[in-house]
């Protein structure tokens, strides 16, 4: 059985890692008796930390916010991830948050074992940030967005769509996407009655919270996979398959999952779906991958190929 000390810290990661507790869980989880947990619970809200008793025959805890932040638990790899992300964030998307992450970085490597923190200044020295101009997004919305999918909790916000006008929408959120330049938020779309990906710095609103609703099986295995589907055809005028005569790895590494979304064939070759406003613009990023390639559809492309093929092969042809 773990000492007091210990277990309380045990009890406080658990209370952190999961929205709430039954009380037998939390038994089981440490090999004591329920009555130990309450006790234990009544400690830790002597230090401070707000932990709110649910109703329900098995009673259950959560950990809620309190008046103010007490310590936080973190292990190792934690500490680490906190640590980049804050330094991520110092030159990142969300408008405001810079100053912010460098106040909390300064705070946290000033309590860093000296393990951690070269581990830390390692990343630093040896990472060079590629900063693209962008869209910046409020972090007070991603922190609301973030919240409604962890409680499961519809969310009401106006949306400005790339060709209309700004429109209420109502949706159950499944989860947020960051592609290193934007922030998407996969969602189930009440009114539509489907799937839809929201650009989060087109949200002009700040999202509200609604009813809790039954969670959804997700759109794809992976929501990463889905907005790449999703943002790399949808909204352009021309949307193009085409089977690439190469290892789907191979064109994974000189396409951007922005730009296309891949699926295997064989061990040889892939799907690739792509999108842009002008065929021009799709056969010169085709070019530019340097792979073979057949055109599946449209015809369009096909057309304007071969048109292109006779330009270029007068533009040598010998005059005599």
């Amino acid at each position: 059985m773990l000492e007091t000390s210990a277990r309380l810290l045990k009890l406080l990661s658990l209370l952190q890692v999961r929205r709430d507790w039954t009380g037998p869980e939390l038994a089981d989880r440490l090999s004591v008796d329920v009555r130990t947990i309450r006790r234990d619970v009544d400690k830790l809200r002597s230090l401070g930390y707000p932990v709110t008793s649910l109703p329900g025959a098995t009673g259950g805890y959560q950990l809620g916010a309190g008046a103010e932040l007490p310590p936080l638990l973190l292990d190792d790899d934690e500490a680490v991830a906190v640590a980049v992300g804050l330094r991520t964030a110092a030159n990142g998307t969300i408008a405001g948050i810079e100053e912010t992450s460098v106040r909390a970085l300064t705070k946290l490597e000033q309590v860093l074992p000296t393990r951690l923190r070269r581990r830390v200044q390692a990343l630093q020295a040896h990472t060079t940030p590629l900063i693209a101009a962008g869209p910046t997004v409020d972090p007070e919305t991603l922190t609301i967005i973030a919240a409604a999918c962890r409680d499961h909790a519809q969310l009401r916000f106006t949306y400005a769509s790339t060709h209309g006008e700004p429109a209420k929408r109502l949706v159950e959120p499944q989860g947020l996407v960051h592609t290193g330049r934007r922030w998407y938020l996969v969602a189930w779309d009440v009114s539509k009655q489907d799937w839809r990906t929201f650009r989060v710095d087109r949200v002009s609103t700040e999202p509200t919270l609604a009813a809790r609703f039954t969670p959804r099986e997700p759109p794809a295995e992976s929501l990463g996979e889905f907005v790449s589907r999703q943002v790399a055809s949808s909204v352009y005028t021309y949307q193009a398959v085409l089977t690439i005569k190469a290892p789907l790895r191979e064109v994974a590494e000189r396409t951007s999952p922005m730009s296309v979304s891949l699926e295997p064939i064989d061990d040889s070759s892939c799907l690739m779906r792509t999108g842009a406003e002008s065929l021009d613009r799709i056969v010169f990023y085709l070019l530019f991958i340097g792979l073979d390639f057949e055109v599946r559809e449209p015809q369009e492309l096909k057309d304007h190929i071969g048109m292109l093929v006779t330009r270029l092969r007068n533009a040598i042809t010998v005059q005599e």
